[in-house]
């Protein structure tokens, strides 16, 4: 996938990774870069195009494909974590908005652009998970659940997009230094190199990107015994 010239959208672009995502494919040469955000007046920069986008929300998503149908990469960036949802104790409320989010949005949003990739020769679609898809977490279980649906979700779209040519890439990382991850008291990867890293596996077709070393270690490790 050649990134320069190429047209993205990125959603959740107003802040931590998604802000990052769209500097980033600027300075690889995209021709145009979207950038979605429920409010595009918080994205701020030269060079992009801010676009309204709750992926939560089907008219904003409608109206973004309409507006947005000349895109080759489609970043699914936008995210939340799953609030105050305790394992064993406490309302719901933040896991079902993780999952309508990090799930529901994102597929929402590959069902409107698929057409639109196809018809641009196939491109990339780029779906930001967790290493939480691999393993749960009692502190947060809504939102490991969520991104563990929504790398099943990434697999399917890569098995269902390939007969159009659509690259379907998934990012795997641990905590990233954002907002989202700034309560948590764990090492962390930057966001420019997670960004950096899905460049590199746009450019050389690769279908998914292990950021650091916890990832790895742990997909590494998915065919053995659970822990007891």
């Amino acid at each position: 996938m050649d990134i320069k010239g190429s047209v993205a959208l990125v959603t959740g672009a107003n802040r931590g990774i998604g802000r990052v995502f769209v500097h980033t494919l600027i300075e690889h040469g995209a021709a145009k870069v979207y950038a979605g955000a429920r409010d595009p007046a918080t994205v701020t920069g030269q060079d992009l195009v801010p676009l309204r986008l709750d992926v939560t929300d089907p008219e904003d998503i409608a109206a973004a494909a309409a507006t947005a149908d000349d895109v080759t990469i489609v970043i699914n960036n936008a995210g939340t974590s799953s609030g105050d949802t305790r394992l064993l104790e406490g309302p719901f409320d933040g896991a079902r908005q993780a999952m309508e989010v990090n799930y529901y949005g994102t597929w929402a949003v590959c069902r409107a652009f698929a057409p639109i990739l196809q018809r641009h020769g196939g491109g990339a679609l780029v779906n930001m998970l967790s290493m939480t898809s691999w393993t749960g977490r009692p502190d947060f279980p809504g939102y490991a659940a969520s991104k563990a649906a929504q790398w099943s979700l990434t697999d399917s779209l890569r098995q269902g997009l390939r007969e159009q040519g659509t690259l379907v890439v998934g990012v795997h990382a641990g905590f990233v230094d954002t907002d989202l991850s700034a309560r948590i008291d764990e090492p962390k990867i930057t966001a420019a190199d997670v960004a950096e890293q899905t460049m590199q596996a746009l450019a050389h077709g690769w279908t998914e990107v292990l950021a650091d070393e916890p990832t790895r270690q742990l997909k590494a490790a998915l065919s053995q015994s659970p822990q007891r």
